[in-house]
Parts: C-alpha cells; structure tokens; sequence
C-alpha cells in the first residue's frame, strides 16, 4: 500500500492527548490559517456557532457566529495560550456589523476552560487597556461549513490540491489534516519552508516518517 499523509497522521494523532477549543473572531478564513500554522494545533475546521438557528449555512446563518474550532495538544500549546493568540489577533468589541455574523465569541468547553477564560480575559484587558466585550458562554453546538471554506488560503492553488489530493482516500481529507492546515497557514504568509520542515522533524512519529513528510512539503509547486 503507498504511504499518504492522511495514514502518517493517524500515528500523530494517536499519539497526542487532545483539547477543543471554539471561538469567533470576525471571518473565519484568516483565523483558520493563523491558528493552522501554530504548532500543538493538530486540526481546524470553520463553521456556525452560538446562534438558536437549526442546520445554519453560509447564505442562512441567522443568528450564528463564523466561528472557528480547533483540536490542539495541551502539553505543546496551552489553553491559555490558544486564548492570548485570540485575544490579540482581533477587536473583541461588540460591533454588531452584519448582525452576530462576525462578532467576538468564545464558546468554553467546561468548568477548567472557562476558569482560564476569565483567568486570561482580565489579563488581556490589562495588556490591551480597554474591556474585553468577547461574549463568553458553554459550548453548546457547532456546525461545520461548507467545504469551499475548508482551508480557503490553500485551496487557491489547485495545482497543489492535485498533487495533495491522492494523499487523503479516506475520511474529511483536507479538513482534518494538520499538514493541510499548516499549508493554510503557509500560503497565507504565517511562517515559511524551514520553519515546516523544523517543526515536521520534531512530530512524535518514525523517523522515516518525518523524512518523507518533509519530502512531500518540499516537491509541491504552487
């Protein structure tokens, strides 16, 4: 059988203790390619969130959020951290522009995250020097989004999804792969070649494994 990313990446999942995190922070598209390029982040995804609508789309979102949902290894990248990265990466005010559709959200995943999210927020506010107006809630529902706004950065070079698109036979393909994700991050400028082929070199799988990997990220044309 040839080896893929998407079977690389199961070792590495395997292998990693994982948390969720969700929040919204204006269009999803940059987020998802900002957060995708940090290592300890292990799979992004965009969708709908903290709104009452059932089955919500991009053309009717009715009261939800574009939000942004990340799966991340606590012991590389903390939650307090994923936090900070969301708090200086945007305007966390309450502008109501376009409705709820791009305002600032935090949706907690449990008593410890929510303890960190007030932990953090009052530090923020005094890094910042203004109020956080960030709405802070219980995760309650998430709903995935279309798959043309899966990784959008990447998906402007389909030279490069024609030469990735062998690599995932099974499953959500680009949406669950880190490799994709720090592709995302890539092409939208977070980060460059060698800071991938460091961080691919140090992922807790075969070595042989990492070679090829770092093979892979090298040979694409854009």
């Amino acid at each position: 059988m040839a080896k893929t990313i998407e079977a690389i990446e199961k070792k590495l999942l395997a292998r990693r203790r994982l948390e969720t995190a969700t929040f919204g922070m204006g269009c999803f598209w940059g987020p998802e390619a900002r957060f995708g390029s940090l290592p300890g982040v292990l799979r992004t995804r965009v969708g709908y969130a903290g709104g009452t609508l059932p089955n919500p789309t991009y053309r009717k979102m009715g009261d939800h959020t574009e939000t942004l949902q990340i799966d991340f290894d606590p012991a590389v990248l903390s939650y307090e951290e994923v936090l900070r990265h969301f708090w200086r990466n945007h305007y966390p005010n309450r502008d109501q522009y376009k409705g709820r559709q791009y305002i600032s959200l935090l949706r907690v995943h449990g008593a410890e995250q929510a303890s960190a999210a007030a932990r953090v927020k009052e530090e923020m506010e005094e890094v910042l020097g203004e109020t956080i107006e960030t709405e802070i809630a219980p995760f309650t529902s998430f709903t995935l989004a279309e798959a043309r706004h899966q990784k959008y950065y990447l998906k402007r070079y389909p030279k490069t999804l024609e030469q990735l698109g062998s690599h995932y036979p099974e499953g959500r393909g680009l949406e669950d792969s880190t490799f994709a994700a720090r592709l995302n991050g890539f092409v939208k400028g977070y980060g460059n070649r060698e800071n991938l082929k460091e961080e691919i070199g140090a992922w807790p799988v075969e070595e042989e494994d990492r070679q090829w990997l770092i093979a892979q990220l090298m040979k694409l044309k854009w």
